[in-house]
């Protein structure tokens, strides 16, 4: 390739900064890293709805959703999310990643000011760059949020219900008063935030927050994701959303899943995981703390434990998996300079038992590879 040089100096680069990344199997008996935050890919029903579309849709829907991929349980699926999250419509993409950066692309222009919260994800990031008049105000500040404000203007303020790194949430009634259109990006509060789970569309009504992405593939165990929103916004990305209307739709066998998994969320047995959730999470803390081990202030199923440098969270990490624990170990350009972190999640499958032999060797690893600071 005409490229191979450049290409090699980068990667290089990449090493050099303890910053390449590589795909590999899991190994580690314990995991702590998914977002599988109520065990649902495993769940028997989800499963079975999964195995049976399959049977009676195949493995794909063969086409983009306006030609011939838009199949029965689709439509299910559809008004089961109208249905469940108060919502006027809702149209289906193949990822959350999609879905956030179809609407953006498609929504942006229309608007005069776009503000996203700094630590958007990066879906809503590229989604908007070609536009030159978005802003970012500061995490969780509605009152800097109301400052960039274009005043007699169409404004519209993007944020996540709950963020990826550090598992805190957003003020959404703060932010749903001030005088713009309101998105949320529900990945991880959809399915277990909430007495139902219905997260964002469980705080603000359709009127205060017209925008929401229901992503599948965290508490929902599948894959997939959808725009949540009004029919004028749906009607508009049918006919104006690039990555929706060019790309073929995913599995009908897949729709089934998912409509599988927001049944089991809605029922007594959900309600029980989402306690169990809960239990796992203040027992983590908890016993963290007894350790001295130094986490967030979240109190969602993600947690968090800033190292610092590059090497010493990557060194912690290979550490934890030769004790069969898995969690994620994060960098920069994913997070600030300076603030690489173990980024540890907690399941409602996850065992007492499972839970503190992981705090024990996540104690030994933490204070014993970070009393000479790696540079």
């Amino acid at each position: 390739m005409q490229i191979q040089g450049v290409l090699q100096r980068q990667l290089e680069l990449r090493h050099q900064q303890r910053r390449h990344r590589s795909l590999s199997v899991p190994t580690a008996v314990h995991d702590f890293s998914g977002n599988d935050y109520l065990g649902l890919s495993q769940h028997p029903q989800v499963r079975d709805a999964f195995q049976q579309g399959v049977q009676q849709w195949g493995t794909g829907s063969g086409s983009s959703p306006l030609v011939a991929g838009y199949q029965t349980p689709h439509a299910y699926l559809r008004r089961q999310l109208s249905e469940w999250l108060e919502r006027d419509n809702v149209l289906l993409f193949s990822s959350g990643f999609g879905a956030n950066q179809c609407t953006m692309r498609a929504l942006a222009p229309l608007y005069d000011r776009v503000l996203l919260d700094r630590l958007s994800h990066a879906s809503l990031l590229d989604g908007v760059r070609e536009q030159r008049h978005w802003k970012r105000f500061a995490h969780n500040d509605a009152v800097h949020a109301k400052k960039l404000l274009n005043p007699d203007a169409t404004n519209l303020i993007v944020t996540e219900s709950v963020f990826s790194m550090d598992g805190d949430s957003a003020p959404l009634h703060e932010l749903a008063a001030l005088d713009a259109d309101l998105w949320v990006d529900d990945a991880h509060g959809l399915g277990i935030v909430g007495a139902d789970g219905r997260s964002a569309a469980s705080q603000l009504s359709q009127t205060q927050a017209p925008l929401i992405t229901a992503t599948f593939g965290k508490a929902l165990g599948v894959m997939g994701a959808a725009l949540v929103g009004t029919d004028s916004v749906i009607d508009y990305l049918v006919n104006y959303g690039r990555e929706f209307i060019y790309s073929t739709a995913f599995p009908a066998a897949q729709a089934a899943a998912v409509s599988a998994a927001i049944k089991i969320v809605q029922s007594a047995e959900g309600a029980r995981l989402r306690q169990q959730l809960d239990t796992n999470v203040a027992l983590f803390s908890e016993l963290a703390a007894r350790v001295n081990i130094p986490l967030g202030t979240s109190q969602h199923a993600i947690q968090t434990l800033v190292v610092g440098s590059d090497a010493n969270v990557m060194n912690i990490g290979v550490a934890l998996n030769s004790q069969g624990f898995k969690c994620g170990t994060i960098r920069p350009p994913t997070v600030p300079e300076g603030t690489a972190r173990l980024r540890i999640t907690l399941t409602a499958q996850h065992k007492e038992a499972d839970i503190r032999a992981f705090v024990a060797a996540l104690a030994d690893c933490y204070h014993r590879l970070t009393e000479t600071e790696v540079v």
